[in-house]
């Protein structure tokens, strides 16, 4: 009897050591396989020097990060660790992935990144299908700080950047929503008279803000929209653009890529750039411009540049600004678009006596594809405000 129960107890402890053992284990070799498939659709790749699994972890040691197009661009990144990785139907999710500091040096420049790491990975199984679930994507990806020094002293600085990945519940759209905070510049090292002399007058030795971008893609139309991609500066303004095209979808830019890589490996270069250059013409005939908005609210930096640009002309502000507004009427009138005409005029006008916000859009009835918007600036480009819907205004 208790030879049977030994015995039975040998075979369990066989059986859990079985299970786990190597052969049920995660292959390191196959996430790093997958991921690169992925990357693949963008142009990139990245190789480890060697790859170690422990548990549900995944190490890779002395990874590089290279452009397919351009085998030469060759970055080091370090070491890689891969936490919370599990299979997932032939594919994998990663919980986290965490990159070494960046600790970056070379004759008097200096940069410093911390705390980088990308979370909510899924790692697709084919990477080949054309859809949605081909692609690596992810819920968030992280920096901390950032200084970069120039002779020891910080020039440039940034507390934290985050982007984050939303993907509809229908799988149709990818939201996208980018915060970098904490920014700062120190201009005051500049050492060439001139422009040290231009800083100083504009005020702009310490510059301090943010940068925001939020956006979506519709994966079957390409539709690629940016609502707000905006550089926000303390005692500066905030200049803020958004657009929105169509075409932009899988298909195209693996084409995209496969062009860039046949021009990198072709040796005679006219040849390259002229095949380059018809394929990119070919592709362009898939896009099509649905919108576009250019403003910028002012915090003073407006009439600081007038004053100073004024200034160098041996003029007063206020005889400069005079001079831009009787300037503008002429400048249009050579565009031979008076309905624009009116409304440059009339915005210039209203921003310079009070400089508030100034805003051009463009937004036509429908999208208007970019082989038209290339036939009508070569061949009348005085149609082009009226095929784009183009409109300016001020203060508003």
């Amino acid at each position: 009897m208790r030879l049977q129960t030994t015995r039975n107890f040998l075979f369990a402890s066989a059986a859990a050591v079985a299970f786990a053992s190597p052969a049920f284990a995660l292959d390191g070799a196959d996430v790093l396989k997958k991921i690169n498939a992925a990357y693949h659709v963008q142009g990139a790749e990245i190789a480890a020097k060697s790859i170690a699994v422990n548990g549900s972890t995944v190490t890779f040691s002395g990874v590089t990060f290279n452009a397919t197009t351009a085998k030469e661009q060759v970055i080091p990144v370090g070491d890689v660790t891969l936490d919370g990785v599990e299979e997932d139907n032939g594919g994998y999710t990663i919980e986290k992935m965490s990159f070494d500091n960046v600790k970056y040096a070379q004759e008097n420049v200096a940069i410093d990144v911390s705390d980088i790491y990308v979370s909510g990975i899924v790692v697709p199984a084919d990477a080949t299908t054309g859809k949605l679930d081909s692609m690596m994507l992810y819920d968030e990806a992280h920096s901390g700080p950032v200084s970069v020094k120039v002779d020891g002293k910080e020039a440039f600085a940034l507390e934290e950047t985050t982007t984050t990945l939303t993907k509809s519940s229908d799988d149709s759209t990818i939201s996208f929503d980018l915060n970098a905070t904490g920014f700062k510049a120190d201009l005051s090292g500049v050492t060439d008279p001139k422009t040290k002399d231009a800083i100083d007058k504009l005020k702009v030795q310490q510059l301090s803000g943010e940068m925001t971008m939020n956006g979506s893609w519709e994966i079957a139309p390409g539709t690629m929209t940016i609502d707000e991609y905006a550089l926000d500066l303390k005692d500066v303004g905030r200049l803020n653009m958004a657009f929105s095209f169509s075409g932009y979808t899988l298909n195209f830019i693996q084409s995209m890529q496969e062009a860039v890589k046949a021009q990198a490996a072709n040796p005679n270069k006219e040849q390259a750039d002229q095949a380059a250059g018809l394929a990119m013409l070919g592709l362009m005939q898939q896009l099509s411009f649905v919108s576009a908005e250019v403003s910028f609210e002012d915090a003073s930096i407006t009439k600081r540049a007038i004053d100073y640009a004024a200034g160098e002309q041996g003029m007063t502000g206020e005889q400069l600004s005079q001079t831009i507004k009787g300037m503008v009427p002429l400048m249009m009138a050579q565009l031979n678009v008076p309905e624009l005409q009116n409304a440059v005029s009339a915005a210039v006008n209203a921003y310079i006596d009070n400089p508030k916000n100034f805003t051009i859009s463009a937004a036509p009835a429908k999208p208007v594809p970019f082989p038209m918007i290339m036939g009508a600036a070569m061949g009348a480009p005085n149609t082009i405000p009226q095929v784009l819907g183009v409109t300016v205004t001020a203060n508003e």
